[in-house]
């Protein structure tokens, strides 16, 4: 009898959004956590949503014999997970939760269907849970990092997972639980490029008040550079991939390890093109350097805003001069350069948009994305503007992202700094053309003027 079903609330196909980007990657939490499982004997499956609809998993669940359903959640995925939770629950399944969101919102996870919650890294809780299932009456208060509402209808939060430390220890994720190579072929089919993911370790010890640690603490532990090598080798002969995506927090914060892997890299003559992220901080020319020989081609950059008085707050750590100097590094070797972006932190005025305007058009990133700042719960930031916050609808149909903070300016205003950043990144990259067109120049002058009418006209509007 299988003791374990994994699944989580990612439909690809039926998110608008998604679909318009067609870049999905494959779940490696819960592969990471199927694999863990399997190597100390238990009988794990994954349904792997992200190619499949919700109805195509509600007839799973009623069709197949219930057993335990363990359901990864993160911020976008609420809503979906809460209606896996119903049906399951209805169909018999003993359900869990963990992920990202869930250990933040334990009791709310616990009332809208789930058996357990599990927060931290799910390894080794998992294991000791599903031990626990096969007794009667067993005592679930000693496993650490699982939350419940027993049979009188007390909630439990249980004492936190210690971290997994030696990462090398643990099995590669179970990618032959799901179909791999139909990833692979989406990217290929869509951007003429298959990609892959790997990591090569957990957690981000830098401390940005927004950001969130549930999952991983803010822990810094790297696999050996050496057993990296062996999965990215193996990667590449086993779903030959055109490109690969580095989904570690921040790539290079330990430069001794990047030169041991980039030594065996080149010693196995092993070279892929792939993306990462990484901070202005972490980035040298010798870095540069290194990525650049290893086939870097996409640097993302957490640049968040141009004002430094914004960063500070933020507690990034970082400095404007950095971020300039990071966009410079890469368009010297060649490597693409993407900014993230944020919108609307608290405190933000017109001159730290007008900041923001003037840093990215002066270090002209190949791409940058925005957001409007959302407070995640159980970050510093959400704590700080908690008193602030409007619930716009059932917390079960909406998510973090969509919380209203009392006072801020409109998504309307938004716009207008959207625009008006899109618009004068346009118009510095016309500028610096070596034939510039006057035509779309005056076309960019009169939108850069609409959106700062926009933001004016907009400014006194804030969200009651």
């Amino acid at each position: 009898m299988r003791d374990l079903l994994l699944t989580h609330g990612y439909f690809l196909m039926e998110d608008p959004k998604e679909r318009q980007i067609m870049k999905p990657y494959a779940p490696l939490g819960l592969l990471y956590l199927c694999s863990h499982l399997r190597d100390k004997g238990f009988d794990v499956d994954v349904f792997d949503t992200t190619f499949a609809s919700r109805q195509e998993l509600f007839q799973f669940l009623r069709a197949e014999k219930p057993s335990v359903l363990g359901i990864y959640a993160n911020l976008m995925t609420r809503s979906n997970v809460i209606e896996i939770l119903a049906v399951a629950r209805e169909a018999g399944w003993t359900t869990v939760v963990g992920g990202p969101e869930p250990g933040a919102y334990s009791l709310e996870y616990l009332q809208a269907g789930a058996h357990f919650v599990v927060s931290g890294e799910g390894e080794v809780t998992m294991e000791e849970l599903l031990l626990a299932l096969r007794i009667s009456n067993c005592d679930l208060s000693k496993i650490a990092g699982l939350s419940f509402i027993d049979l009188d209808g007390n909630f439990h939060q249980n004492a936190p997972r210690r971290q997994i430390q030696n990462l090398d220890l643990q099995p590669w994720p179970a990618r032959n639980a799901i179909d791999i190579r139909r990833y692979v072929e989406t990217w290929r089919t869509h951007h003429g490029s298959g990609s892959i993911n790997f990591i090569t370790a957990r957690g981000c010890p830098f401390r940005c008040n927004w950001c969130s640690h549930q999952v991983f603490g803010q822990s810094h532990r790297r696999r050996d550079p050496i057993k990296v090598v062996d999965e990215v080798e193996w990667l590449l002969r086993e779903y030959e991939p055109d490109m690969v995506w580095v989904s570690d927090d921040v790539f290079t914060i330990n430069h001794a390890w990047i030169r041991s892997y980039a030594t065996e890299m080149q010693r196995r003559r092993l070279r892929v093109p792939f993306e990462c992220i990484s901070r202005a901080d972490r980035l040298s020319p010798e870095m540069m350097d290194l990525l650049a020989e290893l086939g870097c081609f996409r640097m993302w950059i957490g640049s968040e805003s141009g004002s430094q008085r914004i960063l500070d707050a933020m507690d990034r750590g970082v400095k404007i001069e950095q971020v300039h100097k990071a966009v410079e590094m890469c368009r010297e070797r060649g490597i693409q350069s993407g900014m993230f972006l944020m919108w609307g932190y608290e405190g933000e005025e017109m001159e730290d948009i007008e900041a923001t305007v003037k840093h990215v058009s002066s270090s002209k990133p190949d791409v940058f994305l925005t957001t409007v700042s959302y407070p995640i719960k159980g970050t510093p930031y959400y704590n700080r503007i908690a008193s602030k916050l409007i619930q716009i609808a059932p917390w079960g149909q909406t998510s973090d992202r969509e919380l209203k903070i009392k006072g801020r300016h409109s998504r309307a205003f938004y716009s207008y700094a959207d625009k008006l950043l899109r618009d004068e990144v346009a118009l510095s990259r016309l500028l610096a053309a070596s034939s510039s067109d006057a035509q779309q120049m005056t076309i960019l002058q009169q939108s850069i003027a609409s959106a700062r009418s926009g933001l004016m006209e907009t400014y006194q509007e804030v969200e009651q």
